[in-house]
């Protein structure tokens, strides 16, 4: 069944990324006296919490999302959560990775789970991998570099619908904050902090 076979890479994902936080600590090491690059967590998985996860899952299920917008692939494991849901609504999901590494690797555990064929993974600046989606997006998940929110945002705001849910982790660090400060300002939409506000979700006010 896939949904064992998911959550079979995923136990074995999670297991490989124990101590992540060391790659990260390396990473971050490298930033000291240059500006941070995501090439310095080329190793590491930055991944969320089963608890996120299994959220994701219930959001997308819930709500009968098909059309979902990935932005940070790294190894897979948001897009792996991502799957078991459209495997229950019948979706897609598109996923963008900066690092062709990490993307290569993703690639190879959405193959071992048997969802490859539910995901079109995009390597490259998601500036450009993503510039010409026109499609409606039921789901944008953000969680590639802070920095590049607020783009990736504005670039997609044409693709949001009525029912559409913006999904933004990491959400405490600075620069997350920073976008999240504008949007705030934006009437249209309405914020909802979860997991003590590591995450927000925001969607169209009805």
């Amino acid at each position: 069944m896939v949904t064992e076979k998911i959550e079979a890479t995923l136990e074995d994902l999670y297991k490989d990324s124990k101590y992540d936080w060391l790659k990260m600590l390396k990473g971050a090491a490298k930033s000291v006296f240059r500006p941070m690059q995501p090439l310095y967590f080329k190793d590491a998985y930055l991944s969320i919490s089963k608890e996120q996860g299994r959220d994701l899952i219930k959001l997308i299920t819930d709500n009968k999302l098909k059309s979902i917008v990935e932005f940070g692939t790294s190894f897979g494991i948001s897009t792996l959560f991502l799957a078991q849901g459209v495997l229950e609504t019948g979706g897609r999901i598109i996923t963008t990775e900066l690092i062709a590494s990490k993307a290569d690797k993703a690639i190879e555990n959405f193959k071992k789970a048997r969802v490859n064929d539910l995901i079109d993974v995009r390597v490259g600046d998601a500036v450009e991998t993503l510039k010409n989606h026109k499609n409606p997006i039921d789901l944008l998940l953000l969680d590639g570099w802070k920095d590049l929110y607020l783009s990736i945002f504005k670039m997609l705001e044409s693709s949001f619908h009525a029912s559409t849910f913006i999904y933004v982790d990491n959400a405490e660090m600075v620069e997350a904050k920073a976008f999240i400060n504008v949007i705030r300002k934006n009437s249209k939409y309405q914020l909802e902090p979860q997991f003590g506000g590591k995450v927000v979700l925001i969607s169209l006010k009805k």
